[in-house]
């Protein structure tokens, strides 16, 4: 029997922030960016899970702070973002972290987030598609099912 999908729209709001020890893996061009069984994904309605990585198992030195400064989330706080340049590729403002998040998301503190373009990322193998639009992060795999906000005309689901 193959596994349930997991409907975003079952996701709470307030997002909800859980451990999980799925193998994620994180690629520009063919420089692994970041691999890792514990990270921590969160869950809110509407969109896909979005991954939080430790930085143990980031190559921080292909990080450097971005010039985009930070944004500012209502649930977990102020977002920094980072640059990335490995193997002759870069990736500007496409990875964030939270320094001082809020509590209820206190154990990501430092740990990194990508976007999933233009990286190549992978939960267990699979490699995943972008939420769309450019604003959110979540990472589409074929065991989550929409439909997701981000696309046009959802911006206010």
């Amino acid at each position: 029997m193959a596994a349930q999908k997991e409907k975003v729209w079952d996701y709470p709001r307030p997002p909800r922030l859980e451990p999980t020890s799925r193998h994620l893996v994180v690629k520009l061009g063919d420089t692994v960016i970041a691999d890792t069984t514990q990270a921590y994904r969160v869950l809110e309605t509407s969109h896909p899970p979005t991954y939080y990585l430790p930085p143990a198992d980031c190559r921080e030195q292909f990080f450097t702070a971005s010039s985009k400064g930070q944004t500012f989330c209502e649930w977990k706080g102020k977002a920094s973002y980072h640059d990335v340049a490995a193997g002759g590729q870069e990736a500007k403002a496409r990875v964030w972290s939270y320094q001082n998040p809020t509590q209820p998301f206190a154990a990501i503190k430092g740990y990194y987030s990508f976007y999933a373009s233009p990286f190549t990322c992978e939960v267990d193998s699979e490699v995943v598609q972008a939420q769309p639009g450019d604003f959110y992060g979540g990472w589409v795999t074929s065991d989550v099912e929409g439909p997701f906000k981000g696309a046009p005309g959802t911006m206010r689901w």
